[in-house]
């Protein structure tokens, strides 16, 4: 049985998912249709906020809530929305983003991790 390690699986993931700076994250933002999805845990939300706009599913749930053009996704995502996809450092979102790109969605990007959005001005709100 062929087997990989994190190191392996992350770097499979970069290799796919385009990783945005918090400038290209923004146009894509304001200028097409686009969720943002934190994959973080419900602590670290209630903890530290949310990116502005952003809806919750816990990496561990992603495969299970969206599914391509489904009535289902939540706020009407379809193959063709744009998605950005962030955690606390980029590494769930990274995983999860290619999880997502296994599922069919097209237009999915790494948004990277929370605090590094806060510090480069981004707009969060209170805990979910």
């Amino acid at each position: 049985m062929l087997t990989k390690d994190l190191n392996t699986l992350l770097k499979e993931a970069n290799d796919i998912v385009k990783r945005l700076s918090y400038e290209e994250s923004n146009l894509l933002i304001e200028n097409h249709k686009t969720v943002i999805i934190d994959v973080r845990e419900e602590s670290e939300v209630y903890s530290q906020g949310i990116i502005k706009n952003a809806i919750h599913i816990p990496r561990g749930l992603i495969e299970f809530q969206l599914k391509p053009d489904s009535d289902k996704n939540p706020v009407s995502i379809d193959s063709e929305t744009n998605i950005l996809v962030y955690c606390a450092g980029g590494y769930r979102s990274a995983l999860a983003a290619k999880s997502l790109i296994d599922l069919g969605f097209k237009n999915v990007y790494n948004l990277g991790g929370f605090q590094e959005w806060v510090e480069s001005g981004g707009e969060i709100q209170a805990n979910i």
